[in-house]
């Protein structure tokens, strides 16, 4: 039998607002992140032989994008894999707080991992929590048993694609989307599509955007579910550009999956990736843009449930 475990850290009602505490700290606080894990209850899934899988999304992203690919991911491993689903800081349930960086992100992961007593996992990170994921395993690699990075380049000073330099008009829109307390979520989120309608023309990727839209209970009011005011400061110094590693290196088996329609991971770049990550491969997804495994889920699939059995 399967079973999927929701844990939550309950976020004050006033952490989902725009106002945020400034305080800023130099110190590497981790936070304790929300998430869901799929698993059996029998010991195969969870003794020390098999490794669990750790997901993260990517940005404006939560841990539920992923639910139907971690069941499957789930069910299609053999012994079942446990496989765990996280939001990151400053994203669904997980705390929000002023400050959001690679460093930062990697330090959850860690505690999270100290946490459920994981000695090593495989991770996988889409866009953004590609990116973490790939720092994690940079810094501490003997907790990382395989690593997948889905459609970014995690290398420092590398120049990103053309499309993500629209992120922060993204971010100023929504911001400023004021939805009157007397509507219904379901006409909040028609008033909100309207207003990105003028500065976002795909819909799928306003109808993304909008997932973050909630109504508080207690006052009525709508609220993003992600920390707006901390990414859109955080974006340019922290989000856009991947941190100096040092000469750190991650010899550990990596994949690199990228879409065939999208600028995130470049092939000119791989020979850079590789000086990181010496035993990783770069498979592209026919058809595919950023968003590959919500896009093209079986070829997806596909290719992570071959890697891990590699």
């Amino acid at each position: 039998m399967s079973v999927v475990l929701k844990h939550f850290f309950r976020v004050p009602t006033s952490h989902f607002g725009p106002r945020i505490a400034r305080c800023y700290s130099t110190k590497l606080v981790p936070v304790p992140l929300a998430y869901a894990s799929y698993e059996k209850l029998y010991k195969s899934c969870n003794d020390s032989t098999n490794n669990p899988m750790i997901v993260m999304h990517g940005l404006f992203g939560a841990k539920g994008n992923w639910n139907s690919l971690c069941k499957a991911m789930h069910a299609k491993t053999n012994p079942s894999k446990r496989i765990i689903s996280v939001d990151a800081r400053n994203h669904g349930e997980s705390p929000h707080t002023p400050t959001h960086s690679y460093e930062l992100m990697a330090e959850d992961i860690v505690e999270l991992l100290r946490t459920l007593e994981i000695k090593k996992a495989i991770l996988v990170g889409h866009s953004m929590g590609g990116r973490c994921m790939a720092y994690v395993a940079l810094k501490y690699p003997h907790l990382v048993e395989k690593l997948i990075v889905v459609d970014i380049t995690p290398v420092p000073g590398l120049k990103l694609g053309t499309s993500q330099t629209d992120i922060p008009f993204f971010l100023q829109a929504m911001k400023s989307i004021k939805i009157p307390a007397d509507q219904t979520i379901h006409q909040g989120r028609k008033f909100a599509d309207a207003e990105l309608s003028k500065i976002i023309a795909e819909k799928s990727l306003r109808d993304f955007l909008i997932t973050n839209l909630m109504k508080e209970d207690s006052d009525g009011e709508f609220r993003w579910r992600i920390n707006i005011e901390a990414l859109e400061q955080n974006f340019e110094s922290s989000i856009m550009n991947f941190p100096p590693v040092d000469g750190l290196r991650y010899e550990g088996k990596t994949l690199f999956i990228g879409g065939e329609m999208s600028d995130y991971i470049k092939k000119q770049d791989f020979p850079k990736i590789q000086e990181l990550f010496p035993n990783s491969e770069l498979t592209y997804v026919k058809g595919a843009g950023h968003w590959v495994h919500s896009q093209k889920p079986n070829e997806f699939l596909e290719l992570v449930l071959n890697f891990i059995k590699s």
